[in-house]
């Protein structure tokens, strides 16, 4: 049984590149994006309702990126070392959750250009983008019915 997912490759390389310019738009660079789309998981929601169905972007691996994340953005363009790399201003580390997620890693403190929660909803915010636009592709070409019903299959089948 081919799982749903590699049944998308080809809609994938094409919303990717259609969501090019969405990402040049946007604080991230293409290696950042690249990143936090390895670090998301397709999944679709309701996959037996056809009325309900939708495909999402699970991020929950996102915070074990965010370290990688930080070094991208410290260097710069083109990997350079930019106007915050080895900036070691103080500051907190952050509350809530993410600031639990950050200790957890190690990465008290940081500078101003630090990967901070709000950045990581807005890379979040980004992906849930990416996926209504992916979605939209397959609806347009007549294939999310097959994607959504082999995406059921495989959840009744595990």
């Amino acid at each position: 049984m081919t799982d749903w997912t590699d049944r998308i490759v080809g809609a994938r390389m094409a919303t990717d590149r259609a969501f090019e310019e969405r990402i040049e738009a946007s604080e991230f660079t293409r290696q950042q994006w690249g990143l936090i789309m390895t670090a998301t998981e397709f999944e679709i929601e309701h996959p037996e309702d056809p009325e309900r169905a939708r495909l999402v972007g699970n991020t929950e691996s996102l915070p074990a990126v965010v370290p990688e994340l930080e070094r991208m953005a410290n260097r710069g363009p083109m990997g350079a070392g930019g106007a915050g790399a080895g900036s070691s201003s103080g500051g907190g580390g952050g509350g809530g959750l993410f600031g639990s997620i950050k200790s957890a890693l190690g990465l008290g403190g940081g500078g101003g250009d630090s990967f901070d929660e709000e950045k990581v909803r807005r890379a979040d915010a980004l992906v849930a983008e990416y996926a209504e636009r992916l979605q939209a592709f397959l609806e347009d070409r007549g294939r999310w019915d097959e994607i959504r019903e082999a995406a059921s299959e495989g959840e009744r089948g595990e």
